[in-house]
């Protein structure tokens, strides 16, 4: 046994071999293990510890958040969370959820990146027993027009192209997402991925090894793709600042094809467990790979883990036991199951499946043993690559961090000059305000015939997941960089509120949100108080939503922080709290879309119009102003519209409804127009630019006229014009004629991002 080293010999070993991990970390295992550390182990540690997995600067404040609600079956702490769905045939569905980032990845390696983004959350959601059933990308960018614009471009066409070739050869349909240009993002871009799927309540997938193996052998059994060297370090990768091309060999390599088939083996497998009655625990292998799965498959079963590095099908030869046991390989499965049934699982992957025969030395195997000693071990050619206490790998480390409020607002422009017809036809044609049809065009949208409203058709997508069920899910994510920056309080509390309105706009009700918080290095006072303030305003909002009645809130079931999105030359994003949120349709075909229905038929305007312009596409792009008073959050004010835009649209009295949130009411109104083609708005109301582009949230909608003579309208809500014949939105003394512009709002993006293809 070595003896107990230095600090300057720790110090040393750290730099040599490359790791994230600080000096202070490398001494506390150092004492762990009572001697130097293998490199196994140090590379184990920097990879569990790492900020990627160990959350060890955001894990006190993410507890501020709301988890628990009725409907809530599994909330955070496992792969996906889990929320009750519907009843059909007498069999309980749940709804299974994740939401990750990839934006390290997708920075260098834009197509691989992004590609192993979808690939990671799928995994997510299928290691919980789910049939997945979409997905959807957040994809935040810098300013293609910009000074890094050529950069830019690549780097989005990369990210779309790895998303694409990805998601359509998976089969899983996506449904959008939204995308968001800021020059914040020249050096880091987004990618964030969200996965959702549905799972019968009684075959619900845990990611820890049963309690019966305590009673009984149980191996771990590792299938898919042969380990190699890719995204070795990627952990870690992720835990710190860009530099250039930094980080190539830390980015996994993805295969659709293999995953695919995988799924159905995974399928078959779980089945035959189930239908044996046999308990099972079931991972995929993300973030630190080998080492990762197996530890945290013992460690949350009580258990310790002896671990054959030998045993492990690989495709190069000679690899170190520390490349073995942390790259992050793609396409790969963990699965703690008796010894008794292990010959049976072998068969279904290895003969039924024939997994040697779809990839080189692709193949299911037996890689380890738990036992009760609470120690992880790890032999590679005969000798111990890791020997250490099993607790202290998952455990973690909490750093407590000191905050600095940082003072990012900005006054209101001195003058605010507005032409409504020039100023809309502005927004509408830039990069900020045009469509993402060109985006969503190279997804499918409709695989496995479960899709009802597709991207751009309505404020969320909807799809009918339980076959022979009419009920829906509608799933929509947001998140404003322009609010962040200004207020990052506000930041977070907008992201789940326009998520929300989006459900609630296609007539569903919300039932749970997942969050991805993107955000500098947490070391920075400044950055760690921004953190803070979204947290605390997503946890606002969350509770000022809910909808299971009493003072239950919008539970955040699942969620990931994405840390040190900075350049090494110290540049962070905005700060970048983006929220997805999942609402229910007990009848998707009560689903409203934005299509205008019937001329004459009155508009609504639910919500009044605030002086509240600071971070609006109208300051943007008409005045060249980034500054001014973000809209407030109202949460009360929020939940009685959403309550009545709901009961509305199930009494079917509503046509037609749209959220106003980027642009204000004059551009919800222009969508709407343009979803419709031959209708568009006649508004009635003041041609200033507090009326028409306040980005104060509300609601557009189109109802029957015989509603209005009916109902008594809160004093939230107001008429605020018609349906006119014709694609075109007008007021007093103004008009613009959107069939004009259709073509350049629906092709700025080809013609500014794609260009260099000829696309």
């Amino acid at each position: 046994m070595s003896k107990r080293p230095n600090r300057e010999e720790l110090r040393n070993e750290v730099s040599s071999r490359g790791l994230a991990m600080t000096v202070e970390e490398a001494e506390k295992l150092a004492g762990y293990v009572n001697r130097m550390p293998t490199p196994l182990e140090f590379h184990l540690f920097d990879t569990m510890w790492s900020e990627h997995c160990s959350y060890k600067s955001s894990k006190p404040v993410l507890k501020t958040l709301p988890t628990d609600s009725p409907g809530v079956v599994i909330g955070p702490g496992e792969d996906a969370g889990v929320v009750s769905f519907c009843h059909q045939d007498g069999r309980e569905w749940d709804l299974v959820v994740a939401h990750e980032s990839h934006n390290h990845p997708s920075q260098v390696l834009p197509v691989e990146g992004a590609a192993t983004g979808v690939g990671g959350i799928v995994r997510d959601v299928y290691c919980m027993g789910a049939r997945v059933t979409g997905s959807m990308d957040l994809l935040r960018f810098g300013d293609p027009e910009g000074g890094r614009g050529e950069t830019t471009r690549g780097i989005v066409r990369g990210v779309v192209e790895g998303i694409w070739k990805y998601g359509n050869a998976l089969g899983v349909p996506n449904m959008g997402g939204d995308t968001e240009f800021h020059p914040g993002y020249d050096d880091n871009c987004l990618v964030n991925v969200v996965a959702f799927g549905i799972v019968p309540h009684d075959r619900i997938v845990h990611s820890f090894v049963p309690q019966e193996a305590h009673k009984e052998p149980y191996v771990l059994i590792l299938t898919g793709k042969p380990t190699d060297d890719t995204g070795f370090g990627g952990a870690t990768f992720a835990s710190a600042d860009l530099d250039g091309e930094q980080g190539m060999g830390s980015v996994q390599v993805a295969d659709p094809f293999l995953k695919r088939v995988l799924s159905e083996a995974n399928r078959a497998v779980l089945d035959m467990l189930f239908e044996k009655d046999i308990k099972f625990g079931f991972k995929d292998l993300g973030a630190g790979g080998i080492a990762c799965v197996t530890s945290e498959l013992a460690a949350h079963g009580g258990l310790g883990i002896d671990v054959d590095l030998d045993a492990v099908p690989v495709s190069i030869k000679n690899l170190p036991p520390e490349v073995i046991a942390c790259s992050e390989t793609q396409e790969r499965y963990g699965l703690a199951v008796p010894a008794s049934v292990a010959d049976d699982v072998l068969k279904v992957y290895n003969e039924q499946f024939e997994l040697p025969r779809l990839f080189p030395h692709c193949r299911a195997a037996v890689i380890g043993k738990f036992n009760s000693k609470p120690v992880y071990n790890v032999i590679c050619r005969g000798e111990n690559a890791a020997e250490t206490p099993i607790n202290y790998i998952t455990e973690g480390v909490v750093y407590q961090r000191e905050e600095s409020p940082v003072n990012s607002g900005a006054p209101e422009p001195l003058e605010r000059p507005c032409d409504p017809s020039r100023d809309l036809t502005t927004i509408l044609t830039s990069i900020s305000g045009c469509s993402r049809k060109h985006i969503w065009s190279y997804y499918d949208s409709e695989v496995q015939g479960v899709t009802r409203l597709r991207p751009g058709e309505a404020d969320s997508c909807v799809s009918v997941p339980v076959e022979g069920s009419r009920a829906g899910l509608a799933v929509s994510g947001d998140g404003n960089p322009w609010y962040g920056e200004l207020d990052p309080f506000l930041g977070g509390a907008h992201a789940v509120g326009e998520a929300v309105r989006n459900v609630v706009a296609t007539g569903a009700t919300p039932i749970c949100a997942t969050d991805c918080l993107n955000f500098g290095n947490p070391e920075d006072p400044g950055a760690f108080w921004q953190f803070k303030q979204a947290v605390a305003g997503i946890a606002d909002a969350c509770n000022s939503l809910g909808f299971s009645g009493g003072d239950y809130p919008l539970p955040v079931v699942s969620g990931n922080v994405s840390f040190y999105n900075q350049s090494t030359g110290g540049k962070a994003i905005p700060p970048s709290p983006i929220v997805a949120v999942f609402g229910k349709i007990h009848d998707h075909r009560k689903a409203t879309d934005l299509v205008l229905r019937k001329e004459g038929n009155p508009v609504l305007l639910i919500g009044t119009r605030k002086d509240e312009l600071g971070g609006s596409l109208f300051y943007r792009t008409c005045l060249g102003h980034h500054g001014g008073t973000v809209p407030a959050f109202r949460g009360s004010l929020e939940k009685k519209m959403a309550d009545w835009v709901l009961g509305v649209i199930h009494d079917r009295r509503a046509y037609s409804v749209h959220d106003i949130s980027g642009g204000g009411l004059a551009v919800a109104g222009a969508e709407m127009a343009l979803a419709s083609a031959e209708f568009g708005i006649e508004f009635s109301l003041d041609s200033n630019p507090v009326t028409l582009f306040s980005e104060t949230p509300g609601y557009l909608m189109e109802v029957d006229p015989g509603f209005v003579e009916d109902a008594t309208l809160p004093e939230f809500v107001s008429v605020a014009g018609r349906v006119c014949r014709g694609c075109s939105v007008s007021g007093n003394g103004w008009s613009v004629d959107l069939e004009s512009l259709r073509k350049e709002w629906l092709d700025k993006l080809a013609s500014v991002i794609w260009r260099e293809e000829g696309v």
